[in-house]
């Protein structure tokens, strides 16, 4: 029975669950570890580094960080607006928190310009090198529209011709290419193409407060050249005919022009003498035999003189080459179709 029972707690050191590997110095290096490893932590954290919040945020903290990211979303909903949005919502904010109608924020109409209102208040219907001094946006925009205008034929008003005042303006674009004022009657509310004719008027017009002069040219019909000249009659332009004064031509005119009056002359003076002679054949029948055998040789003589100086004899062909007619050139004959169309 001795040997049975053993003493177990002589055999296992008191009874405890104790490993031969752990000891007092094992127990005492694990703390140490654990304070080597908080001083590390200390040496190896960076100085822009926050610090581990273990409890909840404060009040203040949470605020910043709600304040900074709604800042971020009302800059990225204004910038998604465009000027005219983000100008009313900052009228309304402003009348919200400082009160005021938001009549007193509305823009005054009537103040507005176009660019055709510009135009016509900077526009000249001549424009000078005096008139190009000091050039402005307003006048550079005015110019530029005036250079656009065709200034060949002009555009009338004559809605007050009793009265004698007459408005002129240039023709446009549009204008030229439907023939208004050249083909058509220059008269803005009149759209005739027969009996067109050119007239030259002295524009007397003020501009910006000087008075002014200008020659125009306009094509009108009858019934609207009569109301131009209401008044007084104006110069009507006509078309002139050239004179060729080059080559052959010239030098053969003059000389045609003589052959032609001395021919007249002595074709005259033929009928002449032939009237006397038959007024002293009916005096006497005994005088008209004998004067009628003296007088066909007279006839035959002036019928063959006339008969030589109508056309150019058999001996003129031998004298020389006939001279050469010469051809107008593509110019010439431009010039002479276009002559009707620019009076």
């Amino acid at each position: 029975m001795e040997r049975r029972g053993l003493d177990l707690v002589k055999v296992h050191g008191g009874g405890g669950y104790d490993s031969d590997f752990s000891d007092e110095e094992g127990q005492g290096g694990s703390a140490h570890g654990v304070k080597r490893s908080r001083e590390e932590e200390l040496l190896l954290q960076k100085p822009f580094q926050k610090a581990r919040h273990s409890k909840v945020a404060h009040r203040t903290v949470a605020a910043q960080e709600l304040d900074r990211e709604e800042a971020q979303n009302r800059r990225h909903h204004l910038i998604s607006m465009n000027a005219f949005d983000r100008h009313k919502k900052f009228v309304s904010d402003y009348i919200l928190y400082y009160g005021g109608k938001k009549e007193d924020f509305r823009r005054e109409a009537h103040k507005d310009k176009r660019d055709i209102d510009v135009v016509r208040e900077n526009h000249r219907f001549l424009w000078r090198d005096e008139d190009e001094e000091d050039m402005t946006w307003e006048k550079e925009l005015a110019k530029k529209y005036y250079d656009k205008l065709f200034k060949e034929y002009c555009i009338a008003d004559l809605s007050r011709y009793k009265e004698n005042k007459f408005g002129f303006r240039w023709r446009t674009e549009q204008e030229v290419v439907s023939g208004k004022g050249q083909f058509l009657c220059g008269n803005k509310r009149c759209e005739k193409q027969e009996g067109l004719k050119s007239w030259e008027v002295n524009f007397a017009y003020v501009e910006q407060g000087e008075k002014r002069n200008a020659l125009v040219k306009l094509r009108l019909c009858p019934e609207c050249s009569f109301k131009l000249n209401y008044h007084h009659k104006r110069k009507e332009v006509t078309r002139k005919k050239r004179q060729r004064s080059d080559g052959e031509g010239d030098v053969d005119t003059p000389q045609v022009k003589r052959s032609k009056s001395s021919h007249s002359k002595k074709h005259k003076k033929h009928k002449k003498k032939h009237k006397r002679r038959h007024r002293e054949s009916s005096s006497s029948r005994s005088s008209d035999d004998s004067q009628s055998s003296d007088r066909d040789p007279e006839r035959e003589d002036g019928q063959a003189n006339a008969d030589t100086e109508e056309g150019p004899s058999d001996a003129d062909h031998w004298k020389g080459p006939t001279p050469e007619t010469k051809e107008k050139s593509r110019e010439e004959e431009f010039d002479e179709y276009f002559e009707d169309m620019f009076l």
